[in-house]
């Protein structure tokens, strides 16, 4: 069955082409397009989406604000975050909101596609750069190391979470069958008592784990 996919941003003309996209691509329907999320709880109530791409900056309730108030009303559905813009500070507050992951909209149509499915996965995708700030942001950051027990490979794969790697390229770095790498993340998410990509890689920035 299709993923149902929603888009909320304000150029209709990325609207047009991302639901094109979308409905172009094998196991995804665009489900909706909204210019903005004023009435997002009403959107997101009628067109049952299992994904919502997020635009950042929209007239009235903008895409941190929107994700927010996702979170409070509709659990864990994935929110990916768009944007053209690599502020540190839209960064941090989306991922703050809850935001599942953060993509530049100049991303390549084929990555795009991917980091859907990574996040419907659980995954966190981010776009290399904007992986490579949060990593700073959380180093300047001093919190006493705690152990895990997490093993040497699956230190190696949180490590890759960290600098951003989808489950497909872990699997090619590492050598393994890409179910195995889905294994060792639900381990890291059990010994980190976390529930998302994105709560993991926080949570090893912060303490320094790789």
């Amino acid at each position: 069955m299709a993923s149902r996919i929603i888009i909320f941003d304000d150029n209709q003309e990325r609207l047009n082409s991302v639901s094109m996209l979308l409905n172009l691509s094998d196991g995804f329907v665009c489900t909706g397009t909204f210019p903005n999320a004023n009435n997002l709880l009403v959107n997101i109530t009628e067109s049952k989406p299992d994904l919502v791409l997020m635009d950042i900056d929209m007239p009235g309730i903008n895409g941190i604000d929107a994700t927010i108030l996702i979170r409070r009303h509709f659990g864990a559905l994935p929110v990916l975050i768009q944007t053209n813009f690599e502020e540190d500070e839209r960064i941090f507050g989306s991922l703050q909101a809850g935001a599942n992951g953060y993509l530049l909209k100049k991303t390549s149509p084929e990555r795009f596609i991917e980091s859907l499915r990574e996040a419907l996965e659980g995954g966190a995708p981010m776009t290399g750069s904007i992986a490579t700030k949060v990593l700073r942001y959380f180093s300047a950051e001093t919190t006493a190391k705690k152990d895990y027990h997490l093993t040497e490979r699956e230190k190696h794969i949180l490590g890759f979470l960290v600098k951003g790697y989808s489950y497909k390229l872990i699997a090619a770095e590492c050598g393994i069958a890409y179910n195995t790498v889905n294994n060792h993340i639900r381990n890291i998410y059990d010994k980190l008592y976390v529930n998302s990509a994105t709560e993991a890689v926080s949570l090893a920035i912060r303490e320094r784990l790789v």
